[in-house]
């Protein structure tokens, strides 16, 4: 019989489902009051989503380091603190009517430091609250939770916004963050040795040079890295390619990008049977497969012209990757020594968030001057470039997981 996590787990995948919550629901809410309240265009909704993403390139690595030199739950509590003083800043701005895009800019800042804070803590901590040979479950479960609300969130705040008006999508999700502090104060993190005090940059080039020279954390990074650029290769096309070739209304599009949060659900769910079943090694390199998988299916709407076909390419692309997810993430923390994993987990989220704008970017300027049907090409090449990473590395013979790291 498995036996039950413990609570200090729970606890932590409770806030983070709770946190997750909150920031989908924003995220969803925001760019819609932008255009119905304010009456934003295309120029002020790139401000927003700027604002809401820059924190990542800026900060992940900062507070990777401060995670390993301070209590991993203290940030937590202080990142998710300031995403909930963000929402009521939000909630008060539109009660108020002292709305703005500048105003909405900065707060969807602040709030997202707070995700970045949370989102390099939270891998950090688990280690030290499971056992090793729990953390995969550990994962799928942190995982699920974040899945749910990826699923729910964005439908969730369009329908408050809708029906509700934009204060209660804002109160909402400004419970859910205090609640998220409320579950991360009940839990009781392990003590741990304190970090030798050096130059920050000389901390940060030890995290950088254990992610590139692991013979299995850089070919994780490298797979990580094409995944992020394709992907956004992908989502730079699809929606012009998806109303002006397949034919899809704005209701049908809107079904096929919901199956990838179904996906990421189903996939959430499986993962425990699948890294029981499998070599961790060939568990690991199903996600970058069904990647493949996915995009071909994507790319067969070319020939057959099917708003299905597209809506199962994105369940795949929800489904397989939340399973490199949780079992990359499961590898990494088991090979990075404990008082270096918050800046490997933030090195590793940095160069992510730094891909996507390049993918984006690329998919940009491939659709305006071959069309949208290049970028699908274009998006399949590179998934085929991160599977031809991973299945070639030295992760394809893992039968178990490593033994830890010292």
């Amino acid at each position: 019989m498995t036996p039950p996590l413990p609570r200090a787990l729970l606890a932590l995948s409770g806030s983070n489902l709770a946190a997750q919550s909150a920031e989908q629901l924003s995220l969803a809410a925001v760019p819609i009051v932008a255009v119905l309240v304010l009456g934003a265009g295309p120029g002020d909704i790139g401000l927003l989503a700027t604002a809401q993403t820059l924190p990542f390139l800026l900060l992940s690595i900062p507070l990777g380091l401060l995670a390993d030199r301070t209590s991993r739950r203290r940030l937590m509590v202080w990142a998710e603190t300031l995403r909930a003083l963000a929402l009521f800043g939000l909630l008060a701005a539109v009660m108020s009517s002292q709305l703005s895009i500048g105003l909405l800019a900065a707060l969807g800042f602040l709030g997202a430091v707070g995700t970045v804070g949370f989102s390099v803590a939270a891998p950090a901590l688990v280690p030290a609250l499971v056992p090793r040979e729990a953390l995969a479950r550990a994962n799928g479960r942190l995982e699920l939770a974040r899945s749910a609300a990826f699923a729910a969130g964005p439908a969730l705040g369009g329908a408050l916004v809708t029906w509700a008006g934009a204060p209660a999508a804002f109160v909402l999700a400004a419970v859910l963050s205090v609640a998220a502090v409320v579950l991360l104060l009940r839990l009781v993190e392990p003590s741990r040795a304190p970090m030798a005090r050096r130059h920050p940059l000389l901390d940060i080039r030890d995290g950088a040079h254990w992610v590139w020279h692991h013979a299995l954390l850089r070919p994780i990074f490298l797979t990580a890295v094409a995944w992020n650029i394709s992907w956004f290769v992908l989502q730079a096309a699809y929606v012009p390619y998806a109303i002006r070739l397949l034919g899809l209304g704005a209701a049908a599009v809107g079904m096929t990008l919901a199956a990838y949060g179904a996906g990421m659900v189903v996939g959430a769910l499986l993962a425990p049977h699948v890294v029981a079943k499998l070599p961790f090694g060939r568990a690991i390199q199903l996600g970058p497969a069904v990647s493949v998988l996915a995009a071909l299916t994507m790319v067969a709407t070319l020939a057959l012209p099917s708003g299905v076909l597209a809506g199962v390419a994105f369940f795949l692309f929800g489904a397989g990757p939340i399973v490199w997810t949780i079992t990359s993430t499961t590898l990494r923390q088991t090979v990075t020594p404990g008082a270096m994993l918050g800046r490997v987990s933030a090195i590793f989220l940095a160069a992510n968030t730094g891909a996507r704008p390049i993918g984006a970017a690329l998919g940009g300027f491939v659709g305006a001057t071959w069309g949208e049907p290049a970028c699908l090409v274009l998006a399949l090449a590179g998934f085929a470039v991160q599977a031809w990473i991973i299945f070639g590395s030295q992760v394809r013979v893992l039968q178990r997981l490593p033994q830890p790291a010292g």
